[in-house]
């Protein structure tokens, strides 16, 4: 799965008023990140996360494993905060950032 530019933009209007859900810090991927990660992308489809660690190349290589191991898209990276995407099996309309927004 690979979004046009036009689903890039689309997502990253609705997620411009969502809040980051998770945090991963110095630790990384640990298995209570991921797990968190994916019950938020199974329930939201599209999440906010806040990147916190030092350094830009291991900011730029935990980006990359969490899409890797989530099979998420990347919709948008701004500093420290990244916008994930993963479309769910059987949306929930009352928990999936894309149906309550009216998309």
């Amino acid at each position: 799965m690979t979004l046009c530019n036009s689903d890039k933009k689309h997502l990253r209007s609705i997620a411009h008023k969502l809040k980051p859900v998770v945090t991963i810090a110095d630790k990384g991927l640990t298995d209570s990140v991921v797990a968190e990660l994916n019950r938020a992308l199974n329930d939201h489809e599209l999440i906010k996360v806040k990147i916190s660690v030092s350094d830009r190349k291991l900011k730029q290589t935990t980006i990359k494993q969490a899409c890797d191991i989530l099979n998420a898209e990347l919709a948008q990276t701004i500093g420290h905060i990244v916008v994930l995407y993963r479309k769910a099996d059987k949306p929930n309309p009352k928990l999936s950032n894309l149906l309550r927004k009216g998309s």
